[in-house]
């Protein structure tokens, strides 16, 4: 029997055969993602509610959901004059009586005999007597053991996220017969010490009491200890590819000279701040080891990260390997082509673009130039890392806006060098929190200051009422010789979301602006419409650029001192403070108008934050703590898992006691094959190989 038993695996066996499932309920629970009784049992609460106050039926207040315990005296089924059918319960305690109604469900009758002792919680209401509708209830047997025979009433019971044709009170009868049933099998993974030092309950008393608790302490520990075990695992993967970033490729190792340095700084037109020279001694540090770099470079827009990876580049072509920056857009593709070949020219450094809306002949060409190796810059888009562009010898690949690019790509370079360093950038400010469980495997450098000191920006929240001085307003700027921006959330007219889109704005506007230079940018666009309107609106051709948040990476007009943003509410904090960071980037006062009805209280809050906060790190905070973790700048995107308990708000002092636990074990066991961490070694494979492409064997 022991031999069975020790068998028995939670990860493998079948909700069907869960107490009160069978075949129907099973694809019912399917809808849940519950296939298995391990699946079951990570089926957390949403929430709770505290059921466990039992007052005496005389004691019951009208309009208060509570509960009370009694005595069934009566029951009966009658009709209403509109031809519903009632089945009625007289409840009796020492002190009064209760009546509880149940509408259509006569064939409860069945579940209840006279003198039976029943629990009960739901909405107390009184007209000459008390009565409760369909409440929640137990029947208390004369062999329960009363404490452990409660599941829906007399105690804190769990309320579950629910699917259609799913009801609460049978998920959480199968969630307590499968607990039951299996809860014997659940196999602790987290090794001792840790447990110890952490002071962790353990895995299947946690399990039991995230679902039915007896009391709030045991559920604020059974929590802790699950999102603990959430984070935990999370941090192991990421310490894991960090310590075979660090120790099992060998990058290539560049010389570093202060005569090189002199001749970079000597091509520039300006002096670097603090926080750029930070960032390129962290940089070049880890570009003069054999270790590979993989660091992350946070820096708001406008930060100087560009000049930053331009040190970069010029270091390993110096070095005579190749530097490639892949970015999101073509746009920003030959913006950066025209910025780093102003600096690189100079010092003998070739820059080539590659990018998919180039003549045939001129795309061939750079094809051919980094193929050889002459080129030793290349600036392109996804185009780069196609299977068919082949490197004469990458040294460093940069990507800039990696919020803009899937996971995948972040280590598609691996295969076009050998190990090259990565440098990523992000003008996205990230929270610390989440930078952790999204970076966590690499190194981050921050830029936390702007080359000509704070933007001088000013942002306003408007009615749309209230947009006809807008408009007067940006035409009094470009009276003055500015530009502004014009940006809706879509391109077409959307009656869903109720917005007309930029096609409909443009044509609109032309009327209200008649005396100015309009022109129309979005997405749909060729590149090479995109690309002239931008140059003729950096020019000063065009007065009011109409546009979608194509133009929110990477376009920089110093001229440029009005954006008014439509419909502001449909964006997010970050995109919001992108766009916002278009502007400010000369010498005059600028101004941001967000025009929105802020139908919600979210919105509201959002907008709100625009106004008061300027700084793109405490921004990213906040929209944390308005949005959630899960939704802010799309973290899915990312690779990032679910989190199913753990929030990056509140559970910030779990997540770092976590990732110390992870990194000291993974310098302490690398590949986890001390016997002691092989439950936790399974665990993380089955969690995360795909994720992570785990070079862990089972």
């Amino acid at each position: 029997m022991l031999k069975i038993k020790n068998m028995m695996n939670i990860e493998t066996i079948s909700a069907r055969y869960i107490k009160g499932v069978g075949p129907q309920r099973q694809s019912m629970l399917k809808r849940l993602n519950i296939s298995t009784a391990s699946d079951c049992f990570g089926h957390f609460p949403r929430r709770y509610e505290d059921r466990s106050n039992i007052k005496p039926i005389a004691q019951l207040s009208p309009d208060a959901f509570q509960t009370f315990t009694g005595n069934i005296i009566k029951s009966s089924i009658f009709s209403t004059k509109r031809g519903q059918t009632i089945f009625q319960l007289a409840i009796s305690d020492e002190t009064s009586t209760i009546y509880a109604l149940w509408f259509n469900q006569p064939y409860l009758k069945k579940q209840f005999n006279k003198g039976d002792k029943v629990i009960m919680y739901g909405k107390v209401q009184k007209h000459n007597t008390l009565k409760v509708i369909h409440p929640e209830y137990e029947i208390i047997r004369d062999d329960d053991d009363e404490k452990n025979a409660h599941v829906h009433t007399g105690r804190i019971v769990p309320v579950y996220p629910l699917a259609s044709g799913v009801n609460q009170r049978r998920l959480r009868s199968i969630i307590k017969a499968c607990l039951d049933q299996y809860s014997s099998y659940i196999k602790e993974y987290i090794p001792v010490d840790i447990q110890a030092r952490q002071h962790l309950l353990d895995f299947k008393s946690a399990i039991k009491n995230i679902h039915f608790p007896i009391n709030e302490r045991q559920k604020s520990e059974a929590r802790r200890r699950l999102v603990f075990d959430e984070f935990i695992l999370l941090q192991l993967a990421l310490a894991y590819r960090r310590h075979k970033i660090k120790t099992q490729n060998t990058g290539i190792a560049h010389t570093v000279t202060d005569e090189f340095k002199n001749e970079f700084l000597k091509s520039l037109t300006f002096t670097l701040t603090k926080a750029q020279n930070k960032a390129i001694d962290e940089i070049q540090k880890d570009m003069a080891s054999k270790k590979t770099m993989h660091r992350l470079l946070q820096g708001e827009v406008g930060s100087g990260k560009t000049a930053v990876s331009a040190y970069a580049l010029a270091l390993t072509a110096k070095n005579n390997h190749q530097g490639i920056i892949m970015v999101p857009t073509e746009i920003l593709a030959r913006q950066h082509y025209i910025t780093l070949s102003k600096w690189l020219l100079p010092m003998g450094i070739e820059v080539v673009l590659l990018v998919n809306e180039m003549p045939k002949d001129e795309k061939n060409e750079a094809i051919e130039l980094i193929k050889s190796g002459q080129a030793q810059v290349a600036i392109g888009t996804h185009s780069l890392i196609q299977e068919s562009i082949k490197f004469k010898d990458l040294g460093l690949a940069i990507i800039d806006e990696q919020h803009k690019f899937g996971v995948e790509q972040r280590g598609a370079f691996k295969n076009k060098g050998c190990n090259p360093h990565i440098l990523v950038m992000s003008a996205t400010p990230i929270p610390r929190t989440l930078a952790m469980c999204l970076y966590g495997d690499m190194d981050i450098s921050v830029i936390d200051e702007l080359p000509q000191g704070p933007r001088q920006v000013e942002t306003f929240l408007v009615l749309p009422e209230a947009k006809q001085s807008s408009y007067d307003f940006l035409k009094d700027e470009i009276k003055k010789g500015r530009q502004g921006y014009i940006v809706s959330p879509v391109i077409e007219k959307s009656e869903k979301l109720q917005i007309e889109g930029a096609e409909i704005l443009y044509e609109k506007l032309k009327q209200e602006f008649k005396d100015f230079k309009l022109a129309l940018m979005h997405g749909r666009l060729k590149p090479e419409e995109k690309q002239k309107t931008m140059q003729d609106f950096k020019k000063g051709k065009i007065d009011i650029l109409i546009c979608t948040t194509v133009i929110e990476v990477g376009i920089d007009v110093p001229n440029a001192s009005v954006m008014l943003v439509e419909n502001a509410e449909r964006f997010g904090l970050s995109q919001l403070h992108q766009l916002r960071g278009r502007i400010g980037r000369g010498k005059c006062q600028s101004y941001c108008i967000l025009v929105s009805e802020q139908k919600t209280d979210n919105a509201a809050a959002r907008l709100e934050a625009m106004v008061r906060i300027d700084d793109g790190f405490k921004l990213a905070e906040e929209d944390m703590a308005i949005r959630g973790t899960g939704e802010v700048f799309g973290t899915r995107q990312h690779g990032m898992p679910v989190l199913s308990l753990a929030d990056l708000q509140t559970d910030i002092e779990i997540l770092e006691q976590a990732r110390k636990e992870a990194f000291r074990l993974i310098e302490e066991d690398p590949n986890l094959n001390m016997s002691k961490h092989q439950s936790l070694k399974e665990k993380l494979i089955a969690k995360f190989k795909e994720t992570f492409e785990l070079g862990l064997t089972g």
